[in-house]
C-alpha cells in the first residue's frame, strides 16, 4: 500500500492510502473520541458525528471514521470548534436517551458513557420529547430497548456479516425512528437465531442478554439444591472482568467463586461433552456403516439449531439427534445424580454457566424435559456470572485455585475443552472415532486440519483404517448457508459437518465479556483482531495438559454406561440425552 504525507496537529506523518482519518490518527498516536473504535466493519456510516475533526480540502468538519485522508491533507483535532462539535455530538445523542445508568447492566461498559465523559457533555442541554420506547422482553435470550439506543446500525450489520441475516432494520423515519425486527415484532416472533452477536457490539444498553439472575435467587431462597456447570468457553474469558488479560485461564477461580456463591456441586460441563462424544460418534458410525442420512450435522449450537429450524426445515434429519453438552449434563444430574443421593429432580434447580444468549432459549425447549422436569432450570452467560460474583463482594483476583466436584461426573478428557472452538467438536469426535474404527489411538492425538479460529469454511479429509472420512467446519451461518445449499442440491462429498452459530464459536459467544480496546488499557494495541485467537489458545493449552485427551478413555464415562446408561444410544440414552427438532414459522401472526 502506498504511503502518503499528512499532518495531524501541524506535526508531519506518514501514513498508508486508504485509511479514514480515524483509523490514520490511531496509527500516529491520537484517539479520537468515536462511538465506532470497536466495529469489526459494523457501523460506518458516520451518524453519530462524534467524531468530528477539521481536514483541509473538506467542507467544515468531517466525521473521521467515514473520512479518507489524501495526500498533503491537515487535521485539527484538538480545536475550539472541533471539540465543542464532538461534545454537542453526544449531548444530542443523551438528549433522548434513557439515563438511568445505574440500573443498566451495561454500566462500566457503556461506550456512551465513556465518551460521554471525554467530550465533557452536560446534562440536560437539548430538552424536548423523547422518542417512543419500544421494549422487548418476550424472547427467552434478548431484551431490546429502544430508549437506549443511538441508532449506530452496528446490530444490523452484525446480523448481515456474521450470518447474512436481516433480523434487524430501521423503522419508521424521522423523529420516530427506531431499530427492530420488521414491523416491530419481539426477538420471538421473528426467525432471529439469538446468539447474542448483536449485543456484543451494541455501544449502549439497547440490546442485552435475558438476565436470570432473579430465578437463581428464588431459587436459593425456596431451598432448592442448586448445582451449577460451567462451559468450557466460561473459563477462558471471565477473567477479563475481572482485570485479567485476555486469553487467561481462570478455571480454579471460577470454581472458588460460584462455591462461595452458594451452590450445591460445581460441575464442569466437559463431562457432558465427553457424553456427547460418545453419543455422537456412535452416531455417526451406526449412519455411515447402516446407509443413514448423510452428511451428519453436529447439534451442540443452538443458534445453529434455531437457524436450521427456521430456514432449512428439510434438512432436519441430517441433524444429529443429540442434546448440547449441557442439557445432557442436566439431564443426567436430574437422573442419576439425583439417584445416587437421594434427592428428587423436581428438589434440584441446575444453572448452566455459558458463552451463549442461545442457550436461554434452548433449555426452554419442550423436548428438554424429562418425565415433566426441565434438564436445565437456567442459563446464565459469563458476563452474568461476572455480575453475581462482583454483587456478592467476592475479590476474584484473591481467590485460591480449587477443583471441579469430583462425585459421578468430575473427570474430563482434553478433547471435552476444546468443544468451546469451532472445529473443536469435530476434532474430540474424530479422537474417539478414530478409536473406535480401529482399536488404537490416532497418533498424532490432535487433528489440527479442522482447527481455525475465524468464520468460515474449513474441510478435511481423515484416512482411518481405508475408511475416508470427510469433514467440514464452518461457523456464522453465512459461512453454514454454503454447506447447506449444497447438501440441498445434492453436492456435498462431507460424511459429517460441524457447524458452530457464532464466528468463531462459543469462545465468541453473545454472552462473553465484551471487547472494548478502550476498556482494556493492558491489551496489545491488536486485541480486536486476535481475541479469538487468545481465547481459544486458553483451551488449546488446557487439551494439551490433560492426563486424558479422548472422550472414550474419561472413566466416570464408562461408569456411567456400565452402571446407568448400558452403552451409547441405549434405548435409556435416547430417552435422556437425545432430542428431535421441527420446522418453525418464520414469521407468526402476532
Amino acid at each position: 500500500m502506498a504511503l502518503i504525507n499528512i499532518k495531524i496537529e501541524g506535526l508531519p506523518y506518514q501514513v498508508e492510502e486508504g485509511l479514514t482519518i480515524l483509523e490514520a490518527a490511531k496509527k500516529c498516536g491520537y484517539d479520537i473520541p468515536s462511538l465506532c473504535a470497536y466495529n469489526h466493519g459494523e457501523c460506518n456510516q458516520g451518524s453519530c458525528r462524534v467524531c468530528l475533526v477539521e481536514a483541509t480540502g473538506a467542507r467544515g468538519l468531517v466525521a473521521s471514521c467515514v473520512y479518507p485522508v489524501a495526500e498533503g491533507m491537515e487535521i485539527t483535532i484538538s480545536s475550539p470548534t472541533a471539540t465543542a462539535a464532538r461534545r454537542h455530538s453526544v449531548e444530542l445523542l443523551l438528549s433522548n436517551h434513557n439515563q438511568n445508568c445505574q440500573q443498566c447492566d451495561k454500566n462500566g461498559k457503556c461506550e456512551l458513557l465513556h465518551v460521554a465523559n471525554i467530550t465533557g457533555a452536560r446534562e440536560n442541554v437539548f430538552g424536548g420529547v423523547h422518542s417512543e420506547t419500544h421494549l422487548d422482553e418476550i424472547a427467552p435470550g434478548l431484551v431490546r430497548d429502544t430508549s437506549k439506543c443511538i441508532l449506530c446500525g452496528r446490530c444490523i450489520e452484525r446480523c448481515k456479516n456474521a450470518h447474512g441475516l436481516g433480523i434487524l432494520g430501521y423503522e419508521n423515519r424521522g423523529f420516530n425512528v427506531f431499530v427492530s425486527p420488521a414491523q416491530d415484532r419481539s426477538f420471538a416472533e421473528s426467525p432471529c437465531i439469538q446468539c447474542g452477536q448483536c449485543v456484543n457490539v451494541c455501544p449502549t444498553g439497547a440490546l442485552m442478554e435475558h438476565s436470570e439472575i432473579d430465578r437463581i435467587d428464588e431459587a436459593f431462597a425456596a431451598g432448592k439444591v442448586v448445582i451449577a456447570q460451567a462451559a468450557p468457553a466460561v473459563r477462558a474469558a471471565l477473567g477479563e472482568e475481572f482485570g485479567y488479560r485476555i486469553g487467561t485461564p481462570v478455571t480454579g477461580k471460577m470454581i472458588a467463586a460460584m462455591r462461595r456463591l452458594g451452590f450445591k456441586r460445581v460441575y464442569d460441563v466437559n463431562f457432558g461433552a465427553d457424553l456427547t462424544i460418545m453419543e455422537e460418534g456412535t452416531e455417526l458410525l451406526g449412519r455411515i456403516k447402516n446407509n443413514g442420512v448423510l452428511p451428519m450435522i453436529t447439534s451442540c449450537s443452538p443458534g445453529w439449531i434455531n437457524y436450521a429450524e427456521y430456514n432449512y426445515a428439510d434438512l432436519l434429519p441430517h441433524l444429529s439427534s443429540c442434546k448440547s453438552p449441557h442439557q445432557m449434563q442436566g439431564a443426567i444430574i436430574k437422573s442419576y445424580w439425583a439417584e445416587q443421593n437421594g434427592i428428587k429432580p423436581e428438589d434440584i434447580f441446575v444453572v448452566s454457566v455459558m458463552p451463549c444468549t442461545a442457550k436461554k432459549y434452548e433449555r426452554q425447549r419442550e423436548q428438554m424435559k424429562v418425565n415433566g422436569n426441565w434438564d436445565v432450570d437456567a442459563v446464565i452467560t459469563t458476563r452474568e456470572l461476572a455480575r453475581m460474583i462482583k454483587r456478592s463482594g467476592i475479590m476474584f483476583d484473591r481467590l485460591p485455585d480449587e477443583d471441579w466436584d469430583q462425585d459421578i461426573m468430575g473427570d474430563y478428557s482434553g478433547a471435552a475443552v476444546i468443544f468451546g472452538v469451532t472445529g473443536g467438536v469435530m476434532e474430540a469426535a474424530l479422537r474417539t472415532v478414530y478409536y473406535k474404527l480401529t482399536g488404537k489411538e490416532s497418533d498424532p492425538i490432535e487433528f489440527k486440519a479442522v482447527r481455525g479460529h475465524e468464520a468460515g469454511i474449513r474441510e478435511a479429509s481423515v484416512d482411518v483404517n481405508g475408511t475416508t472420512i470427510n469433514v467440514a467446519i464452518a461457523s456464522g451461518m453465512k459461512s453454514a448457508k454454503v454447506l447447506l445449499d449444497e447438501i440441498k442440491e445434492g453436492k456435498s462429498k462431507y460424511h459429517f459437518i460441524e457447524i458452530m452459530g457464532c464466528p468463531g464459536g462459543c469462545i465468541n459467544g453473545g454472552g462473553q465479556p465484551y471487547v472494548r480496546e478502550f476498556f482494556l488499557p493492558n491489551e496489545d494495541d491488536d486485541i480486536v483482531d486476535t481475541y479469538k485467537e487468545k481465547r481459544a489458545q486458553a483451551l488449546y493449552s488446557e487439551d494439551e495438559r490433560q492426563t486424558l485427551r479422548q472422550s472414550h478413555n474419561n472413566p466416570q464415562i464408562k461408569e456411567l454406561y456400565d452402571k446407568f446408561l448400558g452403552e451409547p444410544n441405549s434405548h435409556k440414552a435416547h430417552e435422556l440425552l437425545h432430542t428431535t427438532y421441527a420446522g418453525r414459522e418464520r414469521f407468526p401472526a402476532k
